[in-house]
C-alpha cells in the first residue's frame, strides 16, 4: 500500500499542489516584472524537485515525485478564479493550509515535518528569486515587506510552536551577483 492510497484523488491534488501554492503566496504578495516572474516560477520548480529528490526524503515525497515523473491527473477540482493579486495571495495560503491539515492528519509525523519544511523552502526560494522594486535591476530589495509578511505568515502557519532549525547545507546559495536572477 502506498502513502499515495490514504489520500482521496482530490485530496492528493492538494499535497501535490501545496508546493506550488506557497510559492505562488509570495508572488502575488508582491508581483515582479516579466524576468522577476519566471525567475520566481523557476525558483517554485527547482526548489519542490530538489526537495522531492533529496536522499533524506520520506514515504510521501517519494510518492511526490513519483507522480510528478507520471502523467498529469485526468480531472483537476474546480478553483475560484482570484479576480486580484490580493485573492490571489489568500486563496494560495488557504490552499496551503488545507494540504499541510492533509498531510499531518494522514501521514506520518515524519511525511509531515519534510513536508512542511518543502513548502517553506519553496516559499523562501521563491522570495529570494528576484528583487521586488527598483528599475532595470537597480535597486529594489531581494525580499521585500509583503513578501516577508507571507514568509512570517506560512511560518505561523506552518510551525505554529517554531521553526525547526535547518542545517546549513539544506540552505540554497545566493546567486552569484546577489540579485536571484541567475543561478
Amino acid at each position: 500500500m502506498s502513502i499515495k492510497d490514504n489520500f482521496t484523488s482530490d485530496e492528493w491534488f492538494k499535497v501535490m499542489t501545496g508546493p506550488g501554492r506557497a510559492g505562488a503566496a509570495v508572488m502575488a504578495a508582491s508581483p515582479s516584472g516579466l524576468t522577476g516572474l519566471i525567475a520566481e516560477a523557476r525558483a517554485i520548480s527547482d526548489a519542490t524537485r530538489e526537495s522531492v529528490s533529496a536522499a533524506t526524503r520520506t514515504p510521501l515525497l517519494e510518492a511526490m515525485a513519483a507522480d510528478m515523473l507520471g502523467t498529469a491527473p485526468d480531472a483537476q477540482p474546480p478553483q475560484e478564479r482570484a479576480r486580484n493579486a490580493g485573492e490571489a495571495r489568500d486563496q494560495s495560503l488557504q490552499a496551503v493550509r488545507q494540504a499541510a491539515w492533509l498531510v499531518s492528519a494522514k501521514a506520518s509525523p515524519d511525511d509531515n515535518a519534510a513536508y512542511r519544511q518543502m513548502l517553506m523552502r519553496v516559499a523562501e526560494r521563491t522570495a529570494n528569486a528576484a528583487k521586488e522594486g527598483g528599475f532595470l535591476g537597480i535597486g529594489g530589495k531581494l525580499v521585500d515587506e509583503k513578501e516577508q509578511e507571507v514568509l512570517d505568515e506560512l511560518r505561523r502557519l506552518l510551525f505554529p510552536d517554531g521553526m525547526p532549525t535547518t542545517p546549513a547545507s539544506d540552505m540554497p546559495a545566493p546567486a552569484p551577483d546577489g540579485s536571484g536572477n541567475s543561478g
